[in-house]
């Protein structure tokens, strides 16, 4: 098993993610893995999850973070759920690196 939590799709990259609606801020808290051994990219948002806010939040969040237009992140699973499917549309190894660069820049520095 991968210790990613994305894989090549079609058009782009599939991301599991687990979200915390109201969690104070907009933020990507890095790789977490599952108690059944998924791992998942954490995701924390400001907004409520009701109508639909915390989905948008999330969407504008991954995109601004590795680059690329809303439209190009679209949640495929989980739209009600706190663990989600994502797929990001464009190059895959451009977007894995970009998810690479940004979950080495969110590592814990110590223990």
């Amino acid at each position: 098993m991968s210790p990613l939590p994305w894989r090549p799709a079609s058009d782009g990259l599939t991301v599991a993610l687990r979200v915390t609606p109201r969690g104070g801020r907009d933020a990507i808290d890095g790789i977490e893995t599952l108690s059944d051994g998924r791992s998942v990219l954490k995701l924390r948002v400001r907004a409520v999850a009701d109508g639909g806010e915390a989905n948008r939040a999330v969407t504008e969040l991954l995109a601004k973070a590795i680059g690329v237009t809303k439209a190009a992140v679209r949640i495929t699973s989980g739209a009600t759920a706190r663990l989600k499917q994502v797929t990001i549309t464009g190059d895959a190894s451009r977007l894995d690196q970009a998810l690479r660069d940004l979950v080495a820049a969110h590592k814990p520095t110590g223990k």
